[in-house]
């Protein structure tokens, strides 16, 4: 009797799936190698299970916690790292996102094998079980989307459970912040103690030369010229072999200068050795969770303080906006910070005024 390929979406190795004359009905079967069929019944959940005992991989084998840790595993049996895959070549930001993703995801859909996992209880998770939080959820969709390739590579599922499920999605944001605000909050943060005063120097550093986070947290004096004027950095987000190979050089103004000199002396009379220059309290590089959670703490305190409104917040990377804006304003043409300049105009420039001369 013929197999519908419906009926067969979702089976492990060696099962079959045997429609009944009413097109409704379907009857499972596992075929162990040299021996007779197993029956399995007409629930097709209740067989895979079936067929996971018989293999000794109940436990996990096939779910989406078992596809996640075999995603994120940066070794193979052996102990060697694995340096090509996905995981591996995401940026330190993008995997720190994905985690907090697994961390909500976990215990709602860890459990499920992959094979199960539909669109509809996929559009269910991100519209509904994470409403409040869009964003967020939309992050969470993009990982799992990322989790059923990885599935369909182990084998464990044929199509991708995000298919047809449509993002929240959300407007770029529209403000930059004042310049009048982020002075007060960076004066207020210059006040703090040393470990706040460095969170503050790097919101100026990503004020003054635009870079992302991920770009600078690990900047040290080598690649501060300073006979050319220039500080160095390794462009973020480039695929395939231009990953590390593309370079920012920023032309150091008068402004710039006085900031690195100010992480110098910082970083002298707390007796530190390192060559960051903008260490952690232990004298490491910032990681990116390490640096978001101590922003987020001085921006609290900064609220309770009185120091900035609740309506003039803004976000680490609105600093990346705020100098395209000043940046346009101040020379008529926005900066190189993307690949594609019509995304450095979509996202980055919040001008709200656009001159331009009459014929």
């Amino acid at each position: 009797m013929p197999t519908k390929k419906a009926a067969r979406d979702g089976l492990l190795p060696l099962m079959e799936a045997r429609p009944w004359k009413d097109g409704k009905t379907i009857t499972y079967r596992y075929h162990p190698i040299g021996g007779k069929p197993i029956n399995l019944g007409t629930d097709k959940l209740a067989a895979v299970r079936q067929v996971l005992d018989l293999l000794g991989k109940r436990d996990s084998h096939g779910t989406l916690t078992w596809v996640w840790e075999h995603y994120t595993r940066d070794a193979d049996s052996a102990g060697r790292p694995i340096r090509n895959s996905r995981w591996a070549r995401l940026a330190e930001g993008t995997r720190a996102d994905y985690r907090g993703a697994w961390r909500q995801i976990e215990p709602i859909l860890g459990h499920m094998l992959m094979a199960e996992i539909t669109p509809s209880i996929v559009a269910r998770y991100v519209h509904i079980e994470r409403a409040e939080s869009p964003r967020r959820a939309d992050i969470e969709k993009a990982l799992l989307s990322r989790l059923f390739g990885h599935g369909i590579k182990l084998g464990v599922c044929e199509h991708n459970g995000t298919d047809g499920v449509e993002p929240h999605g959300s407007e770029a944001r529209t403000e930059a912040p004042s310049p009048a605000v982020l002075e007060r909050f960076l004066r207020w943060l210059s006040q703090q103690t040393p470990q706040r005063q460095v969170i503050g120097m790097a919101a100026e550093f990503a004020a003054l030369a635009g870079s992302r986070r991920t770009e600078f947290l690990r900047l040290t004096l080598m690649q501060v010229d300073r006979d050319a004027g220039v500080i160095r950095m390794p462009r973020a987000k480039q695929r395939g072999g231009k990953a590390g190979a593309i370079f920012d050089e920023v032309a150091m103004s008068p402004r710039l200068t006085a900031l690195i000199d100010r992480m110098l002396e910082l970083r002298d009379t707390r007796g530190r050795t390192t060559t960051y220059l903008l260490p952690s309290s232990r004298g490491t590089a910032y990681s990116a969770r390490g640096f978001a959670t101590l922003w987020q703490r001085c921006w609290t305190d900064a609220l309770k303080a009185g120091v900035i409104k609740a309506a003039d917040r803004f976000t680490f990377h609105d600093l990346r906006a705020y100098y395209a804006t000043q940046h346009k304003a101040a020379t008529g043409a926005l900066p190189d910070l993307h690949k594609n300049p019509d995304t450095t105009a979509r996202v980055y420039d919040r001008n709200k005024v656009v001159p331009r001369r009459s014929l």
